[in-house]
């Protein structure tokens, strides 16, 4: 066993002070604040380890990898998703986005890695779907940059949106082609060395929270493969059906 890991150690002594330590704050924390996990409304018996609880956790984690494999869509060559966007995986992407728990991302990050192995696999850089400044503005930040930045490839800033869109959810498959189309193109402030050493003829990811008709995807994949993309792959958390 190595040293560090005897219990008899002052390595090993300092942790499980450190244990019993976080073992009281969440007693402590549970028994005066009761905060409920952010998927299923349960009381937390751990809060000191995130907002989601562990069987919640089980439960999108059991889903990976999904199976369905949807092939090319559009100008993206190939497509993973996580989970399906349903029971504790929906509310944690609910969580996400619209309650600002950005803590989630590096554990959501985790998931991502296992379900997009294959896509991830040789790619050279990460490209989140943009949101309209005046979105990030007003949410105050882009919950699939969080994503991308978990998942050890470089980021990317890519794109711009270029017009407001309307939500996509509601919209029908080729209402959604119409709301996206032409609203993304290669960012101003993207540099011509970052434009020709991660763009130019790599394989780039596109990473997003949901996707569900993949309008989004092929619209930002067209403006990478105009910038001389050679392969555009998508990863996302949920597909949603």
């Amino acid at each position: 066993v190595p040293r560090v890991l005897r219990a008899g150690t002052p390595v090993g002594q300092r942790q499980a002070a450190r244990d019993q330590l976080t073992y009281a704050v969440d007693a402590l924390v549970a028994a005066i604040l009761a905060p409920r996990c952010a998927a299923c409304s349960s009381i937390l018996e751990y809060p000191t380890r995130g907002p989601v609880c562990a069987a919640c956790w089980a439960e999108v984690e059991s889903q990976i990898p999904l199976t369905c494999d949807p092939g090319q869509l559009g100008a993206v060559e190939r497509s993973r998703s996580a989970g399906r966007y349903d029971g504790a995986l929906r509310h944690i992407i609910h969580a996400l986005k619209y309650e600002g728990r950005r803590s989630m991302a590096g554990r959501l990050g985790k998931v991502l890695r296992v379900a997009g192995a294959d896509v991830l696999l040789d790619a050279h850089c990460a490209v989140p779907v943009p949101l309209h400044p005046w979105r990030r503005l007003t949410r105050g930040f882009n919950q699939a940059t969080d994503l991308a930045s978990s998942l050890d490839l470089p980021v990317v800033h890519a794109l711009w949106r270029i017009r407001a869109t309307a939500p996509q959810t509601g919209l029908t498959g080729a209402s959604r082609r119409r709301n996206v189309r032409n609203a993304f193109t290669i960012s101003p402030l993207l540099s011509t060395r970052v434009r020709q050493t991660m763009l130019h003829d790599r394989i780039v990811l596109l990473v997003d929270d949901v996707r569900t008709t993949g309008a989004t995807l092929d619209a930002c994949a067209q403006g990478l493969k105009e910038a001389g993309v050679s392969e555009v792959r998508a990863l996302t958390l949920a597909l949603a059906e």
